[in-house]
């Protein structure tokens, strides 16, 4: 399995930006799909997760209400729209796919390479 991430950039606070993980396998759909970010000198840390349907999804309550992740299996996509941006959101970004149910914050055994999003005030 090997993923993808792109999307990142340079946006202004209040900003929006939407992140996309392209995963190659015939099995996408098998996997809950996660999102991390990790700023400079810190330790990655978890922002969302969807489960293998799309239907049920997870956030920690530092995005909860701004960030939005979701899937097409069609497509072997997942996405993270991220509204209202902040400063302190500013990170590499990671897509990650795991073989657990539902929505996991830890446990992912697949990542992809990182996208950076950097938001000025």
């Amino acid at each position: 399995v090997q993923l993808q991430a792109s999307g990142g950039g340079l946006v202004q606070t209040g900003g929006s930006l939407r992140l996309s993980c392209a995963v190659s396998g015939r099995t996408f759909s098998s996997y809950a799909m996660g999102w991390f970010r990790q700023a400079p000198g810190k330790e990655r840390v978890f922002v969302a997760a969807i489960n293998w349907s799309g239907g049920t999804t997870y956030y920690p309550h530092s995005v909860k209400g701004r960030f939005t992740t979701s899937r097409d299996n069609a497509k072997n996509m997942a996405y993270l729209q991220m509204n209202s941006l902040k400063p302190e959101d500013t990170a590499v970004y990671y897509c990650a796919a795991s073989t657990l149910g539902g929505t996991p914050t830890i446990g992912y055994e697949y990542w992809g390479q990182g996208t950076l999003v950097t938001v000025s005030s």
